[in-house]
Order: C-alpha cells, then sequence, then structure tokens
C-alpha cells in the first residue's frame, strides 16, 4: 500500500486515504525537475520481489504509478529478491541502484555453497533516460559484490556533495561504508590510502542508510532493529562532512502501538525552494503481521532550532484501507 499522511499543519492539504492498493516497503523519495518520485520496494516474498515500479506526483498528493520500471529480464543476474532502489540523475541520465539476490559468506546462517544466489550478487545499477525507465541493466553484473569491512553490500544510496562528488554509503550486517563513485558511474574512486570504502558506521546502525544536507549539516539516517518485526526504528546522527565524523543523536521513528510497527527504512523529500521536510518510510499497518505487509507513508518532519530533528509523528489516516496483494 502507498498513501500520503500529511497532517494540515498551515502546508498542502492532503488526501488521506491509500492511491495505491499494493504492498511497497524500503521507499526512496527524490524530487526530479518539478516532479516528486518514490522509488520503493515491492514488498512480497523473495521469489516474487523481481520488479520495480514508481511513482510520481507535482503536490505529494496526487501520485501516478509507473509499472515495472526495471525487472529481471534486464538484470539477467538477478535471481532473487530486487529491493531497496535508489535514483539520482547526472548528466541528463537517471540512474537507479539496487540490491539483488541475497548475497552470505560462508560463516552466516543459510548459506549454501551449491546456492549462487548466497554467493553471487550484491548492488547493482540500471540507467534510464527518463525518471519511469524503462531502465537497462548498466554493466551486466554487480556494480559492488564484494564484502568490504563486513557490511552485505546492500541498502546503497547516492548522495551528491555540493562539490559535485557522489558518494556512494552503503550496508547491511550492522556495518556502514563510504565510497565514491566515478565519473560514469561504473565503478569507484579509490581513497588517499588505495581503498575503495571506509567504514563509517554510527553507534546503533544496522541497515539503510541515508544522507541530506540542511543548513550546512549533514544528517546520516539509518535504521535499527529488525526489519521483520517491530523493533524497527529510525536513527540519525550529525556531521559536518560527508566524511564524518558522525555525532549520534537517537531515534525519531518508531513503531507506535495505536498506528502501526516495524517503522524504518526511511529517506527525506525537501519541498523545493522551501525549508519544509518530510520522512517517506515504511511501517506494517495494524493488525496485520505479515513480514512482507509493509506499506509506504509520508509524514511531517520538523527541526529543533539546533538543527536536531524534532520525533516523527506517524499519523494514522489510510491504515484501515484492505490492500490487494
Amino acid at each position: 500500500m502507498f498513501f500520503t499522511t500529511i497532517p494540515n499543519q498551515g502546508r498542502a492539504q492532503a488526501l488521506r486515504k491509500p492511491y495505491l492498493r499494493s504492498w511497497y516497503a524500503d521507499p526512496e523519495g527524490i524530487v526530479f525537475g518539478n516532479e516528486y518520485w518514490i522509488y520503493p520496494t515491492f514488498s512480497a516474498a523473495f521469489e516474487d520481489q523481481l520488479h520495480f515500479d514508481a511513482f510520481s506526483s507535482k503536490d505529494l498528493v496526487t501520485w501516478e504509478k509507473h509499472e515495472r520500471i526495471l525487472d529481471n529480464t534486464a538484470v539477467t543476474w538477478a535471481r532473487q529478491a530486487m529491493w531497496a532502489p535508489a535514483a539520482i540523475e547526472k548528466d541528463g541520465k537517471y540512474y537507479l541502484f539496487f540490491a539483488a539476490n541475497d548475497p552470505l559468506t560462508p560463516e552466516r546462517p543459510g548459506y549454501d555453497p551449491n546456492n549462487d544466489i548466497n554467493h553471487f550478487g550484491g548492488i547493482g545499477v540500471a540507467v534510464a533516460e527518463s525518471p519511469a525507465g524503462p531502465f537497462q541493466d548498466l554493466l551486466g553484473k554487480p556494480l559492488l559484490s564484494d564484502f568490504h569491512h563486513g557490511a552485505q553490500p546492500i541498502d546503497q544510496f547516492v548522495f551528491k556533495d555540493i562539490d559535485g562528488t557522489h558518494y556512494f554509503f552503503y550496508g547491511g550486517w550492522g556495518h556502514c561504508n563510504i565510497g565514491k563513485l566515478n565519473a560514469d558511474f561504473t565503478g569507484f574512486e579509490p581513497w588517499e590510502d588505495g581503498q575503495l570504502f571506509h567504514e563509517i558506521t554510527p553507534e546503533g546502525y544496522v541497515e539503510g542508510p541515508f544522507m541530506f544536507l540542511r543548513n550546512g549539516t549533514y544528517y546520516l539516517m539509518w535504521s535499527e532493529g529488525g526489519w521483520t518485526n517491530d523493533t524497527y526504528k529510525v536513527a540519525y546522527a550529525m556531521a559536518e562532512k560527508p566524511t564524518g565524523p558522525y555525532r549520534r543523536i537517537g531515534t525519531i521513528l518508531e513503531s507506535d502501538t495505536t498506528v502501526a510497527t516495524g517503522a524504518g527504512h526511511n529517506s527525506v523529500i525537501q519541498k523545493p525552494g522551501t525549508d519544509e521536510w518530510y520522512m517517506v518510510y515504511h511501517r506494517r499497518p495494524i493488525p496485520n503481521e505479515g513480514r512482507d505487509h509493509r506499506v509506504t507513508c509520508i509524514d511531517v518532519m520538523e527541526f529543533n532550532e539546533d538543527g536536531t530533528i524534532k520525533p516523527i509523528k506517524m499519523t494514522f489516516e489510510g491504515v484501515e484501507a484492505n490492500p490487494i496483494k
């Protein structure tokens, strides 16, 4: 399910009902030109999670669905579980980064040396002429499949800094790495010490990194707890530059047993030309407890005078609807 839940607090009036009856998770929100875009995971069993849809809006109220902007017919190495897409524009082209398969290391539970889904996959990248796709696999193989500093190669996010550098954040299993994409997004530029990635894991980090810049401060957000249950939540840290060091502030989005549980894997949208911000995230509507029964939501995000973020208040509108799987 996908719906907007923006309270009427002197901002644009939101229609308080679901726009799409289906399950979506891990949403990335971004602005391209005069349109808002959201790229989510199709939340289903791993074997069925093999395509991406996207949604666009000019007002955060009325949304248009763009079906199957990328699927595993274009990404032939994706055998299972395409998820956590992240989009960015560069030189008139649109790039969609995503995780696919479930790469494991031999010491992890469930590793099967005879199952190539467990030891091949990682983070891919696709390219299109339009944010609505269709996207095509840029490399014909993962952009990143190796393990660095203990981080599973999943949950990537690309951040363009004010100097034009494209920083690449990613990592599961409690490790967050940062790298620098090369000019054509086909690989990574090494750091001064020759490493491709540096670990910047903040306290409490589990997965799902996201960065934004406001008033000269860099905010790194991530998810904590377990994505399959009600411990999932969003925390953040602040820094003076994208490479850190980061000062953990705390959690700002958690389960609310009166609204929904499992709230996490977020992104942030800024209304262009304003200091109005929105958190885009997924959650499990109550009483639904299915692992993959996650809905994508938007709520207002506000700041204190010192730049810290106020706790996100999950609103209730739209949860009563009966989604179609």
